[in-house]
Formats: C-alpha cells, sequence, structure tokens
C-alpha cells in the first residue's frame, strides 16, 4: 500500500507500475483508483503508470477540508511536483476531467504532455444557457438528500446507470463497496462542488493535445458533452465508443487502451516539439 503525503494530514493511496512517461489516471466523483484495474497492466508496458485516489476517496485517508476540485487539483500539483514527474499523460474520467482542468488553469501546460478526457461535461450543472448540462437544482438537491438518508440504494441505481449492460453481481459489489468508503458528509460536500464549477470559458485556452472518449449510450453524459468539447479545444479528438456509457475503459477496455495509447504514440512521434520528446 503506497500513500504519498501530499500535505500535512493528507495521504494519497496510489498505484504504480512500469517506467517511461507518467501516465496518471484520475477517477469520478466518490470512485477511486480501482476503477482503472484494466489499465495498468496494458499501459505499464510502456509508460509509468499511476492510479492515484483522490483526497477522501478510495484509500485516501479522509480528510473534513479541501474536499473541491480546485484542491484536488493542487493536491495533484503536488504529487507530481515532489515527485519530480515530468511531461506528464492526465487521464480523466468524470469529475477526473474537471480535475484536469482545474490543474491546467492553476498550473498550466508546462508539464504536461497531453490529457485524455472521458465522459464529461464542461459542467455538470444545467446553466440558463447550457442546456445539456446533467444537473438542474432540484436533481442536485435530490442527490444530496439521497446521498444524507438513502445513499447504498441510491449508489446501487446510479452505478447500475453509468453502464450499458447490466453490471454483473461481482462488479456490483466492488464497485458499491468503493463508493461507500467515505463518509456520508464529504460524499455531499465533493458533489455540491463538482456539480456547479464550469470550465466552458477555460475551454478555448487548452493547447495541449486532448483526447475526448465518450460512451455512445446516453444515461448519464450525452454525446453532445463530447461534440462540445470537440468544437471548444483547438487541438482534440473525439473518440466514440459504440458499447458503452459512462466507463468505456471498462465497458470496452481493450478498444480504449488501444485508443489511448494510439494518441499518445502519434502525439509523441508525429507532433511534439523536441522539449516534449522523451
Amino acid at each position: 500500500m503506497a500513500l504519498f503525503e501530499v500535505e500535512e494530514g493528507v495521504r494519497l493511496y496510489y498505484e504504480e507500475e512500469g517506467q517511461g512517461r507518467p501516465i496518471i489516471f484520475i477517477h469520478g466523483v466518490w470512485m477511486s483508483s480501482r476503477f482503472f484495474a484494466k489499465q495498468l497492466p496494458y499501459f505499464s508496458r510502456k509508460y509509468k503508470t499511476i492510479l492515484l485516489d483522490l483526497r477522501s476517496h478510495g484509500k485516501s485517508n479522509h480528510v473534513h477540508h479541501g474536499n473541491t476540485v480546485s484542491v484536488y487539483a493542487k493536491d495533484l500539483h503536488a504529487f507530481i511536483s515532489k515527485r519530480g514527474l515530468k511531461d506528464v499523460i492526465l487521464v480523466g474520467w468524470s469529475m477526473g476531467a474537471f480535475v484536469v482542468w482545474d490543474y491546467l488553469k492553476q498550473f498550466g501546460e508546462g508539464n504536461v504532455h497531453s490529457t485524455v478526457i472521458v465522459d464529461e461535461l464542461a459542467s455538470d450543472f444545467k446553466w440558463p444557457d447550457f442546456d445539456i448540462g446533467a444537473f438542474d437544482i432540484a436533481t442536485l438537491i435530490a442527490f444530496m438528500t439521497e446521498i444524507q438518508t438513502n445513499r447504498t440504494p441510491f449508489l446501487r441505481t446510479f452505478l447500475s446507470s453509468m453502464f450499458k449492460n447490466e453490471l454483473s453481481e461481482e462488479d456490483a459489489h466492488w464497485m458499491l463497496e468503493e463508493v461507500t468508503k467515505m463518509p456520508e458528509s464529504i460524499a455531499s460536500s465533493i458533489l455540491f462542488d463538482q456539480s456547479i464549477v464550469d470550465y466552458r470559458e477555460f475551454l478555448p485556452n487548452i493547447t495541449v493535445p486532448t483526447l475526448l472518449c465518450f460512451g455512445r449510450e446516453e444515461k448519464v453524459i450525452p454525446v453532445a458533452a463530447g461534440e462540445h468539447l470537440h468544437e471548444n479545444i483547438t487541438d482534440s479528438q473525439l473518440a466514440i465508443f459504440e458499447n458503452s456509457c459512462h466507463c468505456p475503459f471498462l465497458e470496452e477496455s481493450n478498444l480504449f487502451n488501444k485508443t489511448v495509447n494510439d494518441f499518445i504514440q502519434k502525439e509523441t512521434d508525429g507532433g511534439m516539439d523536441g522539449a516534449k520528446n522523451p
């Protein structure tokens, strides 16, 4: 069990295998690095592959402060800088995409090779001028209430909605175990923050190569979210996974892994300047 202290009293759990350019996988709200188990053996053959549990998630210690996307991005920066990681690839799934964008917003792109965004909107909130958002205020209130009063049944249903096909009993069990590790107070806090952050105005500032991975099934996030990102992030590619919903890295893991690897290799071999090459 590897823990890294990013600030006094805040220890992040991570798994690391392989050598080469660092690739860091960043999970969604309430989730954990365990969701990327199918990526670790594949990517560690070519890259220093890191699966990270964000503050208060998974096997990281639970702290009742700093549970916001902006602080999670600061934690990521501390992890990268204190460990001397260079020219990193950041893979952000769901809320993890917000962490990636907030990292770029706060700390710039100088140490980032490329990014991979998996099934997320520029903002989860349904703003008056953003009707593809996932949450309106009534939905957010309902979710906050469910987390406080009915968490386990609510999350069973939520987890099921993330996949195109029905989960096996084994998968449903370990996933529910992961998403109920943190106290309800923390779960509510980060749900609220990640639901109202808004990166629409920041997207045109992103210049690092970006791969956008979206599931065709729209039970959680619409494909229109990926199209919106593609229109607003200059150097971006959009990949649609036809047999996936919110988790193409689990639902179509072989295709996802190959698609991401091909993207990284293309950006490494074809279009990067000398300072970005290993």
